[in-house]
């Protein structure tokens, strides 16, 4: 395991591994916005991983490993020391206020750009305007195609669906860096890689329409449609993201193996859309090789990094490059709700890199040279290259 120092100062051109990767700066690819309320004990608890909330059996889900790197990483930065009990650590979160906090654990994070999903809670979480001001950084929209048409269909007729959810989508991609999809959690990810007719996407719109008129929720489980939604972004050509494995108890994990969407990934492979396979976990050995097949193919192990601790995120980071490109790699913490996730999540991903990058140059499999390129690479210029964020 690498030596990580908490705070390293710029070091990209000389220095240890572990300075070079504490000084990169990261894009944060996929993430949410932040809670801006306080936040009391079973609230910021059902916040820190995918259970909903403590439980009768369980026990304080502080009890984790991201309950425990909170307590050892957050703690320091708001003046704590690291293992503060979790009451004493919330006592201080409140002391100190959503927004101080928000923005010290935030602004420690190295992160220069955040990509953000604004289609889940967005009446809860902070806009990505907002999070970029508390941040110091920047942000971009992420559009869930999911929720596009969920808000075209309550306003309009199953006959009218599938132009007005064009002109959205079109109006949308002017301003949205890229688009995603949940497919995951509503059909699988095992879809038909056929563009759908006009035919059988009025059908299945006039369908749906007739779900809701009998009082079913608006929420969108039909593959025609989602088909029809994923090749209408591939048309507008920014990139799409896809939730692929671990996630909360809405979604099948079986459903969710990256493989799934082979047939579908050959279809787009001469597209010119980038393909963004989302934590993959705990399919991210999957994921590595549909990016080493698929040159539109990029990966991440979002999400993970922060749940399975500081070893286990060397681990999974090791795995997936064990077939993945570096150039086809990318950084995301998926965080929701809580600066903390971010910060926790950059924190262990940087100590990840640096103890994999370290032990192939040690090992003289690479030298270190292309060691700090291939840093430089994942930490953010892949995702500069990918959603084409300088031009």
């Amino acid at each position: 395991m690498a030596t990580f120092p908490e705070d390293m100062p710029p070091a990209l051109d000389g220095g240890s591994i572990a300075e070079a990767v504490a000084a990169v700066s990261l894009v944060d690819h996929h993430c949410h916005g932040v809670m801006r309320e306080p936040l009391d004990r079973a609230v910021f608890e059902s916040l820190l991983c995918e259970a909903d909330a403590p439980g009768q059996w369980h026990g304080s889900l502080f009890d984790t490993q991201v309950g425990f790197s909170v307590r050892r990483l957050c703690a320091p930065v708001l003046d704590m020391a690291p293992h503060s009990e979790p009451d004493e650590y919330l006592h201080r979160r409140a002391e100190l206020g959503v927004d101080e906090v928000t923005r010290r654990l935030m602004r420690a994070t190295g992160i220069s750009e955040f990509l953000v999903d604004t289609g889940f809670l967005q009446d809860r979480v902070t806009t990505p305007e907002d999070l970029a001001v508390l941040a110091g950084a920047r942000a971009y929209e992420v559009v869930r195609l999911e929720s596009v048409a969920a808000e075209v269909i309550a306003e309009c007729s199953g006959n009218t669906f599938a132009q007005t959810c064009r002109a959205r989508l079109e109006a949308a991609a002017h301003t949205a860096i890229a688009f995603k999809s949940i497919a995951a959690y509503r059909v699988g990810l095992d879809l038909a890689p056929e563009r759908p007719s006009d035919a059988d996407v009025l059908i299945a719109a006039a369908r749906w329409e007739s779900e809701i008129a009998t009082g079913e929720p608006i929420r969108l489980n039909d593959r025609t449609l989602i088909r029809f939604l994923i090749w209408t972004a591939v048309d507008l050509g920014l990139p799409i993201q896809f939730h692929v494995g671990y996630g909360d108890a809405d979604t099948d994990l079986a459903r969710g193996d990256p493989l799934l969407l082979m047939p579908l990934l050959r279809a787009t492979a001469d597209c010119g859309v980038p393909i963004m396979l989302l934590h993959n976990y705990p399919f991210h050995r999957h994921a590595g090789y549909l990016a080493q097949v698929f040159d539109h193919v990029f990966v991440d192990v979002g999400l993970a990094v922060q749940n399975v601790g500081r070893r286990g995120a060397a681990s999974i980071l090791a795995e997936l490059l064990e077939l993945a490109p570096f150039g086809s790699v990318l950084f995301s913490t998926d965080a929701f709700g809580l600066p903390e996730l971010y910060y926790v999540a950059a924190m262990q991903f940087r100590e990840a890199l640096a103890t994999v990058v370290e032990e192939r140059v040690v090992q003289r499999d690479w030298s270190e040279s292309d060691s700090r390129r291939i840093v430089r690479m994942i930490g953010s210029q892949n995702a500069r290259r990918a959603y084409r964020l300088d031009s």
